[in-house]
């Protein structure tokens, strides 16, 4: 089953500032739920994993990660992923992120999945998929835009620099920003989301106008 993505997230910081998340394959792969980085192979090659929660119950994917492309001037990252489950459940996903300057000095975050799932996950048909895509990638958005604002914080210049190194006061210009606890998205949990589903039926059905 294939599911095709078109989504576009602001981003409450500058292209510069997030751009040193999107093209850090480390950092990017903790904005997505579950999602870590297991192993760097070379620059444009890593190994990973995935867990997602449903009750009780843990479902793990190991996978690969492979940067296609990494464009500074264009500020675009394409990169292809593919997983699998010990159930023999598998998912490939080929994504196109792209950052686009914005109002206020922040930026859009414009993304394009082709996501194919194979196996038990397959029959919870396109519908669901995308609900549930839809799901994982606002809360991936929510903490990119998180990471980018931190990195913003740390380019910025400190409050009454210019003046104190006009002064010849290399000291005072010279202060480094505060260190910032690192942001990571949580795990998904796939139970949560369909209590949810189920919340927004009975609602939409008790709310409907005869």
């Amino acid at each position: 089953m294939e599911v095709v993505l078109d989504k576009q997230y602001p981003v409450a910081a500058s292209v510069e500032a997030a751009w040193q998340v999107l093209a850090n394959m480390n950092e990017l792969a903790t904005c997505m739920p579950g999602a870590q980085i297991t192993e760097e192979i070379d620059a444009t090659h890593y190994k990973g994993a995935v867990k997602v929660k449903v009750g009780p119950a843990v479902a793990a994917f190991a996978g690969t990660i492979e940067v296609l492309t990494l464009d500074i001037e264009t500020r675009t990252l394409k990169m292809m992923g593919k997983g699998a489950d010990k159930g023999g459940s598998s998912a490939s996903m080929e994504l196109t992120a792209t950052l686009a300057p914005s109002d206020g000095g922040n930026c859009i975050l414009q993304g394009h999945a082709e996501v194919i799932v194979n196996g038990k996950f397959a029959q919870f048909g396109g519908r669901m998929m995308t609900s549930v895509s839809d799901m994982i990638l606002a809360q991936f958005a929510d903490v990119f835009s998180q990471k980018a604002q931190v990195v913003q914080a740390g380019m910025a210049p400190v409050a009454g620099a210019d003046a104190s190194a006009s002064g010849n006061n290399p000291e005072s210009a010279a202060v480094p920003p505060p260190p910032v606890a690192p942001v990571v998205a949580k795990e998904f949990n796939a139970l949560g989301f369909v209590w949810l589903m189920i919340k927004n039926f009975f609602g939409g059905l008790f709310g409907r106008k005869s």
